[in-house]
């Protein structure tokens, strides 16, 4: 027997092993499962934002595309996404433009505060009722898309409720009580001032009376 015959050989019975192997293990119901990840830190950078208010919300999000076969068959896909968020929303303190006033006097004057802004969104996301067409079928690009269109959908809600007008009043009545607290008086922008005024006022209304009850003592 020549070297070359005695490979192929080994070669034969090693692929037949591995082939009973294989065979064993599948019928046993064995699964050789593995898991690779890798954590690449692209960079850090150094912020200033101020978490102002939280909320939850949840939405179902029907996602559909129409594609026709040779121009006359529609092949329709589909899916329902239930989306369950928590966002925060905030400020960017970096945005914040001030001065102090030439008299020297204890006042911290606000010239341009920004506008309150969704500073993270953490969403669940769960698919139902996925169909594909014939051969319009879904792929990654797909899935990408209906989370994005998902999370944006997510955002301008967000935007679109009271936590930016939540959010505000928090921030600006908090900055007051801390100037405050230190001696400083503050001054906002005109029309936040006139907010903060008002939140002022309301904190300082004296709580109502309770009325005594006919026949109490």
């Amino acid at each position: 027997m020549d070297f070359l015959t005695t490979v192929l050989l080994l070669l034969v019975g090693a692929g037949g092993g591995v082939a009973l192997a294989n065979a064993l293990r599948t019928r046993a119901g064995v699964t050789d499962i593995r898991r690779d990840s890798v954590l690449l830190l692209e960079r850090i950078e150094k912020v200033c934002k101020v978490v102002m208010a939280e909320g939850y919300f949840s939405e179902i999000y029907n996602y559909q595309d129409q594609k026709k076969i040779l121009y006359l068959l529609n092949d329709p896909k589909k899916a329902m996404i239930i989306a369950k968020s928590k966002v925060l929303v905030g400020f960017d303190f970096a945005k914040v433009r001030f001065r102090l006033p030439e008299s020297g006097e204890k006042k911290l004057i606000i010239e341009s505060f920004p506008e309150p802004e969704v500073l993270s969104i953490d969403t669940d996301y769960k698919f139902y009722d996925i169909q594909a067409g014939y051969l319009n079928h879904f792929n990654s690009a797909d899935y990408t898309k209906i989370l994005d269109d998902a999370k944006q959908a997510m955002n301008e809600r967000a935007l679109q409720s009271d936590l930016p007008k939540i959010a505000n009043n928090q921030i600006q009545y908090m900055m007051y009580q801390l100037a405050s607290s230190m001696g400083w008086q503050l001054q906002l922008p005109e029309a936040d001032q006139r907010r903060l005024d008002a939140l002022k006022a309301s904190a300082e209304e004296p709580a109502p009376a309770h009325k005594q009850l006919p026949g109490g003592s």
